[in-house]
């Protein structure tokens, strides 16, 4: 059975892509590493996106594991527009009910699921590898949970905590998904 272990990053001083993490962040990153350790979870890959946030998330874990960190572009955040959005909320919202919806210069929901969902696929096609941690952002992880998980609605998006941490079970042709942390 594949399993994918998908991460959204830990704690951030703000939202761009090279925010370092907050002092919380770093101990969240390190708690994560621990956590993993202490309940077994073992991993023989990991991929994230190559934006700082994701990277220094899985860095304790990756060190203490010995497992080096790839970093995939697919894997970055979405982008909603090329301007300034005040109301990132509502739009999130209008692209989460309409997939194909996006403002000037960004990705709709369907562009971004696509990218990430062929990282991911290249993945449960890895035949030297059966368990990945994979590390990406809010709205991308977020679109990712939705697509294997049943009944994920516009609400248990705002939900989403930093850190949040899911389990992907691969079995045949269907997925698990538990909620881990």
């Amino acid at each position: 059975m594949k399993q994918i272990i998908l991460i959204r990053h830990c704690q951030v001083e703000e939202h761009h892509k090279d925010s370092p993490l907050t002092h919380h962040g770093v101990n969240q990153a390190h708690r994560l590493a621990a956590y993993f350790k202490e309940k077994g979870i073992r991993v023989d890959r990991i991929v994230t996106s190559p934006f700082m946030p994701a990277i220094e998330t899985i860095k304790p874990f990756a060190n203490a594991s010995n497992i080096p960190i790839e970093k995939d572009v697919r894997l970055e955040e979405r982008i909603l527009s090329d301007e300034p959005i005040d109301d990132w909320l509502d739009v999130i919202e209008t692209s989460v009910r309409d997939y194909d919806f996006s403002l000037s210069g960004g990705e709709s929901s369907n562009e971004a699921l696509r990218r990430g969902l062929d990282s991911l696929n290249e993945l449960w096609q890895d035949e030297n590898h059966e368990i990945a941690a994979v590390v990406t952002h809010y709205n991308l992880f977020s679109l990712l949970v939705s697509h294997y998980a049943d009944q994920f609605e516009f609400n248990d998006w705002k939900m989403l905590k930093t850190p949040d941490v899911f389990l992907i079970e691969q079995q045949q042709n269907a997925y698990q998904v538990t909620h881990l942390w």
